[in-house]
């Protein structure tokens, strides 16, 4: 069991106290300050001028209405968050979630992972986060375009290329990229293509991007098997999910000869003895927008829909979480450890909670933490970024190249780290340690601000 030092249990308490309510963002606070007790032992000097206090303080939180008009002519509303959190290493950086969970708990959480993730890239770029509880599924094209003008009228103002810069999350694909770049060019006058990420590549999006948080995810996992001298090949995999980060996941851990024999959505998840088909998945879900039952019944006798259950209790080898948060419980932990699992790698942010982390370090499973593991999104929407500062635009190999280089350079920072710290294969204090320790010195350096 990891306990939080003394000397950092009061900043907990305090976080606790202005933050009521927010689960998500003290679980995430929780999780570094368990790391952070080796740190400022060995180096005091961080527990000095509230270092720590402000890191778990955003520096600014929006939040702000959204109102928009749906295909009757009915007025509706919602409401819109950017918490940007911290900039010591460079502008906000983060996604935007539509989804009808999103609170500002929920952001600040994942802004506040967003930094320390953006900070392991080794990229000139800062943490942030955004969204909304708007849902898109369900609603027309014309409906997302006109919520997402609404949203882009009031969010336009906060943001910036050398300020804040959003890219996609949960519920934003390149359509809602699409439709609010446009917003913000309209009411800036400005082609200002380094404000978002995630766009279309012929108005300044970077190949690989798509494919990026599930290819760099993967890159990680196969690091971590390497030093046990393991590697994807023959081994059976299960990834949740069946969104961008899932597809893209299941199709590199294919290339490395791994078979995916399951994936899901929110109502249940299919298993496929024969391995994962992932043109029909990606046919359900990015063209037809179908639930993943479907895959079932396009498979016949070669696959099983398995209604509301779930994807934890087939065996693997290796599982990529890559759905949501605290997807992975405590119980379901104990039931792939049961069945032999080796290695697991987030490939959302936080999907397994606290106890599941536990029970799989306790097991010796080799975990790769979300804000590792799956820093190939941001870390190639910061390479878009570069493309659009230069006005140049790369090819596929060379922008894949690049992530696959940022991923091992991650896995052996955070290996390197917890070696470093006296808890050699530990990659949550690696990852927590070696990412706190980069934004800090900026901090420090900037005095208190």
């Amino acid at each position: 069991m990891v306990h939080i030092d003394e000397k950092l249990e009061p900043i907990l308490a305090e976080v606790l106290r202005r933050n009521a309510g927010e689960e998500e963002f003290h679980q995430a606070v929780k999780e570094v300050l368990e790391s952070l007790g080796r740190v400022v032992a060995k180096h005091p000097r961080y527990a000095n001028h509230a270092l720590i206090e402000r890191l778990c303080e955003p520096e600014r939180q929006i939040i702000f209405r959204v109102p928009w008009i749906d295909d009757s002519g009915q007025v509706r509303i919602n409401r819109g968050f950017r918490v940007q959190f911290n900039s010591a290493l460079g502008p906000y950086k983060g996604g935007l979630r539509f989804h009808p969970s999103v609170n500002v708990g929920i952001i600040k959480f994942l802004g506040f992972e967003q930094t320390f993730k953006n900070a392991l890239t080794g990229l000139p770029i800062g943490g942030g986060k955004g969204g909304s509880d708007f849902n898109p599924r369900g609603r027309s094209e014309g409906e997302i375009m006109r919520f997402c003008q609404s949203f882009m009228t009031e969010l336009h103002r906060h943001l910036g290329e050398y300020t804040d810069v959003p890219a996609g999350d949960i519920g934003v694909g390149a359509r809602e990229i699409g439709f609010m770049f446009g917003q913000y060019k309209r009411l800036t006058n400005r082609y200002e293509a380094g404000v978002l990420t995630g766009k279309g590549l012929v108005y300044g999006g970077s190949r690989a991007r798509t494919e990026a948080t599930g290819y760099g995810a993967t890159y990680f996992v196969q690091s971590m098997l390497a030093t046990k001298k393991h590697s994807f090949d023959g081994k059976r995999v299960v990834v949740s999910g069946a969104g961008n980060v899932a597809i893209y996941a299941m199709k590199k851990i294919t290339e490395f000869g791994g078979k995916v024999v399951a994936c899901s959505d929110s109502n249940g998840c299919v298993v496929d003895e024969k391995g994962i088909d992932l043109a029909v998945v990606k046919e359900i879900k990015e063209v037809q927008r179908e639930r993943i039952a479907e895959y079932a019944r396009r498979k016949g006798s070669s696959a099983r829909y398995i209604e509301g259950g779930s994807i934890w209790d087939v065996p693997c080898d290796v599982a990529m979480p890559s759905a949501t948060q605290n997807e992975l419980t405590g119980k379901d932990a104990r039931t792939l450890v049961h069945n032999g699992i080796v290695a697991l790698g987030e490939g959302a942010n936080m999907p397994c909670t606290p106890e599941a982390v536990r029970v799989f370090q306790e097991a010796g499973v080799m975990f790769g933490p979300g804000k590792a593991a799956n820093a190939g999104g941001v870390a190639t929407s910061a390479l878009e970024m570069q493309q659009n500062a230069s006005r140049d635009s790369w090819t596929f190999e060379q922008t894949e190249a690049r992530l696959a280089n940022i991923m091992r350079d991650i896995h052996d920072r955070c290996a390197e780290t917890a070696a470093e710290y006296g808890a050699p294969g530990d990659y949550v204090l690696g990852s927590n340690i070696a990412g706190f320790v980069r934004v800090a010195e900026a901090m420090e350096a900037f005095g208190v601000i």
